[in-house]
């Protein structure tokens, strides 16, 4: 049986299948030749990640396939309903990349707080000449010790973000309507854990408490952070988004950043995604990266065999 993985797979996932008998196809078909391309290679199996879109026009175009899987979390690129309903299996790998946007949550964090974002801009066109004059700019940065972060959503990425707030010694606020009390369990080097029991916070409690506030939500219809939310914010907040693009009002969010309300915001998706608006890119407070929340070397290997595995249990 034939498995397309048009978006990538790791090569642990391809041995791990061919072990088991599939052949792996990893040519990159473009989006309109996709149907064509399952068709005439009796493709059973379509892999993706967030590049391509399996919805009802390609699922109706491939009367043969029998499972599509996407790598990672997130399904809003797949006709996930639709596809259940013909008869296909749907499959994802929710817990192999978690920790991975975590540290990317800290890595934009960490950036914030000490304006790395923007010092790796000037440095490079100013260092030899503004030195003293850059170090005076950035020597005003803060700590994340003892300050609140805040976690919209708090599935397993946002308990991975908490875990790693709290090893560093931050305070923790968590409002998702599904969880009202989570166990956090932290593990140690030496096989020490333990463990934290935290309750869920209303909404406009963590808007006003937290220094810093990251979101980790699905897909939303309606902004989860505009200006509304802004406005109850603590000055100089920071705000980080690795969830997805449109979840915060991003020319809220400028104007936000151009009142001081808002002291600087680490974006890793968009709501213009893959053609981020020129105000975001350009923007001096903010930290950008272009969507590689899930994109480490660890997660992508173990996507791939939680891909395989699941492929193996469901069609061999």
């Amino acid at each position: 049986m034939k498995i397309l993985a048009n978006d990538g797979i790791s090569e642990s996932g391809i041995s791990l299948l061919e072990k088991n008998g599939f052949q792996v196809l990893t040519t990159t078909v473009a989006q309109q030749q996709l149907a064509n391309y399952i068709n005439d290679n009796d493709v059973v199996g379509l892999l993706v990640r967030s590049a391509t879109k399996v919805k009802k026009d390609v699922i109706d175009a491939c009367p043969k396939l029998k499972l599509i899987g996407r790598g990672g979390v997130g399904m809003d690129n797949i006709d996930v309903a639709y596809a259940e309903s013909k008869g296909i299996h749907v499959i994802n790998t929710p817990a192999a990349s978690s920790e991975s946007v975590a540290e990317l949550v800290f890595a934009h964090l960490y950036g914030g707080v000490r304006f790395l974002y923007d010092a790796n801009r000037n440095m490079p066109l100013e260092g030899d000449s503004r030195f003293k004059q850059l170090k005076k700019s950035y020597g005003k940065g803060k700590e994340l010790r003892g300050k609140t972060l805040g976690i919209i959503g708090f599935g397993r990425i946002g308990q991975a973000t908490a875990k790693l707030a709290i090893g560093v010694g931050m305070n923790v606020l968590y409002h998702d309507p599904q969880l009202d009390n989570v166990e956090v369990s932290l593990s140690f080097f030496d096989n020490r854990s333990v463990t934290f029991n935290l309750k869920n916070t209303d909404k406009e409690r963590l808007l006003k408490e937290a220094d810093f506030i990251t979101v980790h939500v699905p897909f939303q219809n309606e902004y989860v952070l505009g200006k509304k939310e802004f406005d109850m914010m603590k000055d100089g907040v920071g705000i980080i988004n690795a969830a997805r693009g449109g979840v915060i009002d991003e020319v809220a969010l400028v104007a936000a950043l151009e009142s001081n309300k808002i002291s600087f915001a680490g974006m890793d998706v968009y709501e213009s995604e893959p053609n981020p608006e020129i105000k975001i890119l350009m923007h001096p407070k903010i930290s950008l990266t272009p969507h590689i929340g899930a994109a480490t070397e660890e997660a992508q290997d173990r996507i791939g065999v939680e891909l395989a595995e699941q492929i193996i249990s469901r069609l061999k």
